[in-house]
């Protein structure tokens, strides 16, 4: 009974912290939906987009997916007659980069930069885009899209009407954090009151290892590749407090996780695109292990020659 109540102790604590951050940022990006400013800003956008190999248009899912999710985005793809070609540059962009301002906003509270994380994400997005449309000659054909269920809502008119879907969304958003993190919360406690956690952490550690990280990193890897960015933090946060994780530690574990986190939920949510999603999964998950390492390794180099010195993240 103690670790249960420990557990849920740290996961509404934890709901509480991380709610305060997505119920409004939540509830504005839904108000700013349906107001001309998105689609103003995929206007601005539209000229550099032939860099990418997209056309004009494909600037509406990457504007929908970085400012909302990848919901969002895929459901103004199906609208779209775009190439395959087109189709797989925008799923590589936008499993790189999506939900920006509450992933970026979370990943704060755990001691991260944001700076990082927004320099990191479409730094990746960008870099990919223009690597598959340099690299890539074929795929000029229309794609065809795999089974389609867009669950397509009614038109919402009037302010009153906006702000309250604004308001049952955020409140809905929170809602969801709180049967994930609550749970995992309890699961986390129980497992460390049985050391299973120190044994995972062995299990994890020839991975860790080649990343750069020690292996009490482990959780935070684990809860990030599973969860993601945002409903992983609250697993995050704590195992940053508890397990003494380094500044290093901390900064290698996110800048793999920017690249990779959620990495089978969001690679299975692109099969209605009906693209292929292993060479999808393979892009993430090898330029997360290659750029970890590469870090890593300038960072060891900085240390060795007193440029950087090592200290415990405090948050």
């Amino acid at each position: 009974m103690g670790s249960l109540k420990r557990g849920l102790l740290v996961g509404l604590k934890t709901t509480w912290t991380l709610g305060k951050i997505i119920f409004p940022i939540t509830l504005l990006v839904t108000i700013i939906g349906h107001t001309p400013l998105l689609k103003w800003l995929a206007q601005i956008l539209s000229p550099v987009m032939s860099i990418l190999g997209l056309s004009g248009e494909a600037a509406i899912p990457l504007v929908l997916g970085n400012v909302l999710n990848l919901y969002a985005a895929i459901g103004a793809i199906l609208t779209l007659d775009l190439s395959v070609k087109e189709v797989f540059i925008l799923a590589v962009m936008l499993s790189f980069s999506h939900n920006l301002l509450v992933e970026s906003a979370v990943a704060t509270k755990v001691g991260i930069r944001m700076s990082v994380v927004l320099g990191v994400r479409i730094g990746l997005a960008l870099f990919s885009g223009l690597a598959i449309n340099f690299f890539w000659d074929g795929g000029s054909e229309q794609a065809q899209y795999g089974f389609v269920s867009t669950g397509t809502q009614g038109e919402v008119t009037g302010w009153g009407a906006i702000i309250y879907q604004g308001l049952e969304s955020a409140t809905l958003g929170v809602f969801q954090l709180a049967l994930i993190v609550i749970p995992i919360m309890v699961a986390v406690q129980i497992m460390k009151d049985l050391n299973w956690l120190t044994w995972f952490s062995k299990a994890m550690s020839p991975f860790t290892r080649m990343l750069g990280m020690k292996e009490n990193t482990s959780t935070t890897l684990a809860a990030g590749l599973v969860f993601g960015l945002a409903y992983g933090a609250g697993v995050m946060m704590q195992a940053v407090k508890e397990d003494g994780v380094k500044k290093k530690d901390l900064y290698l574990a996110f800048i793999f996780l920017v690249a990779c986190h959620a990495v089978v939920e969001d690679t299975l949510l692109f099969i209605p695109l009906g693209i292929p999603i292993w060479p999808l999964f393979l892009i993430r998950l090898v330029t997360a292990i290659v750029l970890t390492m590469l870090v890593a390794f300038v960072w060891n180099r900085l240390e060795k020659n007193g440029q950087v010195t090592e200290e415990k993240e405090v948050i």
